[in-house]
Parts: structure tokens; sequence; C-alpha cells
């Protein structure tokens, strides 16, 4: 069972800067052990802090590519380049998504949960889920990464999700892989 309930658009902790991680404890340790299962039950294959209601530059991820799942404390672009459009989703946009045009490569540091810088060289998938998680600790969902022709479907979609959640929760989706 999911250890969090991920937060959905409109929730306003979803639109807010996330504060920078100052100490790496076991309490921080425990959040993304959480995370990492909330994540999973998602399932998605990416999950930022803020999407828990957590307001810390933090994000879990796992490209089911065999390393297991990550961590990234306070993650910053150092570098970006390319340009590559693809159909994305978003855990806290359930049941809907998009193609989002985003740099195709990019370069990620951070720290790790032991307080070590990591880096990052990513392109495509993991170089767009890198760049997605990012914008939750910035307040942005995909939404307004989209053109003004998509915005204009997707607040009609947005607004039918969100008069369903009345009845049954949409079905949950992360990055999409089409």
């Amino acid at each position: 069972m999911a250890a969090y309930e991920i937060r959905v658009i409109g929730d306003p902790v979803l639109k807010q800067q996330a504060a920078e991680v100052t100490d790496i404890d076991a309490k921080l340790v425990r959040l993304v052990d959480d995370m990492v299962q909330t994540m999973y039950d998602a399932p998605g294959l990416g999950l930022a802090a803020p999407q828990v209601g957590v307001q810390k530059q933090l994000f879990v991820w796992d490209l089911g590519d065999g390393t297991g799942p990550h961590a990234m404390i306070n993650p910053q672009i150092a570098e970006s380049a390319g340009e590559w459009v693809y159909e994305e989703g978003c855990l806290s946009v359930p049941g809907l998504s998009w193609e989002i045009v985003r740099p195709k490569d990019v370069h990620v540091v951070g720290r790790d949960l032991d307080g070590n810088e990591v880096s990052y060289e990513a392109t495509e998938l993991a170089g767009r889920m890198f760049q997605h998680e990012l914008d939750h600790l910035a307040g942005i969902l995909l939404v307004e990464r989209l053109d003004e022709d998509q915005a204009r479907q997707a607040r009609r979609q947005v607004r039918d999700l969100m008069l369903g959640f009345s009845e049954d929760p949409p079905p949950k989706r992360g990055l999409l892989l089409r």
C-alpha cells in the first residue's frame, strides 16, 4: 500500500517552489523510502516530494533499467541541448497526456542520500524524467509546458477530470512509455 496519497492538479502545494534540503537525516531517508513505495504503487517512473505534499527539493525515480530506485536532493540542470517531442503524462494529472517539447539531453547535478555530489548525463526518456521532476520542484505542472492549442484542450480535459473526482478516481499514470 502506498505510503502517501499523490496530490493532483488543483492542489495548491503543486504550485509552490520547494525548499532546499539542508539536513540529510534518518527522517529524509524514511521519506525517500516511502516516496519510492508510493511511486511503485502508482505506478510511475518518478515522483517529486511536492507530489506527496512535502515541500523539499527532492525526487525519486526508477526507469526500470535494473539499477534500482534512486533519489536526488537539491537537483539542478547544469546543461541541456537538443529538442525532443514525446507524449508525457503525470501522476498529478492522472489519466491525461500530451506531446511536449523538451530538451533531448540534460546534465543534472545534485546530492545523494549520503550527501555526495552526483551528476547524470541523460538523454531522451531519462532526460525528460529529470526535467519533469525538476519542474515539480519549481511548482510547474506539465500543463504549463503546452502550446496554446494543447492548453485550450487541456483545460477542458482537466475540468472534466476534476468533475469526475467526485465519483470515481481516475487511473493513475506517470511518464508514458509511448
